[in-house]
């Protein structure tokens, strides 16, 4: 079974002052989609610490999916977060994102998410809100399974 984590970046969850409800949806739909979910995690908004913990989940899973700080916001840094751990991106998938997301909402093209690779995990930013990290992770969830396949090392093609 492919393994993932979740991780939420919320200044206001980290603290305890709101409730994640992102981060335990996207950590079902992974579920759902036949991913095992063996961590959720809630960090602030702190490009160091979301660099940490993308540093220790990547030696731990195939899959990471973050949940916030995407926007235009001064305190929104995972995307340069998840570029600083990252060897290479994958543009196409937060393309499709924002392509999916207009259907939804004019704002999705302010959404800075992006999918990187750091060794063999693959790493993916979706939106803070769970409707726009619903859409998000639904409209590459089927590409998903075949990127980590690629980075295990099955690269023939059927």
């Amino acid at each position: 079974m492919k393994t993932a984590a979740v991780l939420t970046v919320s200044d206001s969850s980290s603290r305890g002052e709101r409730a994640d409800i992102s981060g335990p949806a996207m950590a079902e739909f992974l579920r759902q989609s036949g991913f095992e979910v063996t961590r959720q995690e809630t960090v602030p908004d702190e490009q160091a610490t979301i660099e940490s913990a993308l540093i220790d989940l990547s030696d731990q899973v195939q899959l990471i999916v973050t949940t916030g700080g995407t926007g235009i916001a001064e305190r929104d840094v995972t995307p340069e977060a998840t570029r600083a751990v990252c060897s290479r991106l994958i543009e196409g998938i937060p393309e499709k994102m924002r392509a999916s997301g207009l259907e939804h909402t004019p704002y999705a093209i302010l959404s800075r998410g992006v999918c990187g690779i750091r060794g063999r995990t693959v790493i993916l930013n979706l939106p803070g809100s769970p409707d726009g990290a619903a859409q998000s992770l639904e409209a590459v969830i089927e590409v998903l399974p075949h990127v980590v396949d690629l980075l295990a090392g099955m690269t023939d093609h059927k």
